[in-house]
């Protein structure tokens, strides 16, 4: 019987490097104006969509202890779990824009960039502290929630998901590029 499969946890320190990158790039060259422009395909302006993609690595935090918790629960009871969020889906996406909204006036354009600095750091120090085992570890998601989601994700599923979600949400800006 072999162990769990290795994880290149470079590799996923390095998608985190360039999301963040990234951030501080779109921030420096957004002016106010794009920031109030809609963006593409949502109902957030440039600067709530922003710290939606930041908010992405804020609810890994939360999802990693989630993971420690219910994955050593039964199958049964993670699946239940799932289903019972799945159910949740309309009032998750109202709390989900409006919470979008809301935080993007605390933690907007002058601190977003920052925080995201603060959240990366932590998520790269525990990812390297990760146990191959605990990083094979998973549990059941509701898979209506966000496209990213799948039926089942381990913990290094869960340390890839906010960099595949900014880059998704990063082709949604409308900011203005600099030519």
């Amino acid at each position: 019987m072999s162990g769990p499969e290795m994880v290149d946890r470079t590799a996923i320190a390095r998608e985190f490097e360039r999301a963040r990158t990234r951030f501080h790039q779109l921030l420096e060259e957004a002016t106010d104006e794009s920031l109030s422009r809609p963006s593409a395909g949502t109902r957030w302006t440039n600067e709530q969509l922003l710290f939606h993609m930041l908010f992405g690595y804020m609810v890994v935090e939360a999802l990693v202890v989630m993971v420690r918790v219910i994955g050593r629960l039964p199958a049964r009871f993670g699946r239940i779990f799932a289903r019972m969020l799945d159910a949740a889906t309309g009032p998750f996406n109202v709390v989900n824009f409006y919470g979008s909204c809301a935080a993007a006036l605390v933690f907007n354009r002058r601190r977003m960039g920052a925080k995201l600095d603060r959240v990366i750091a932590r998520l790269t120090r525990r990812l390297q502290l990760e146990s191959e085992t605990d990083l094979a570890r998973g549990m059941y998601y509701p898979i209506h929630w966000d496209p990213f989601f799948t039926d089942y994700m381990t913990l290094a599923d869960i340390y890839r998901y906010p960099t595949q979600h900014f880059d998704f949400h990063e082709r949604q800006l409308t900011l203005d590029r600099p030519s």
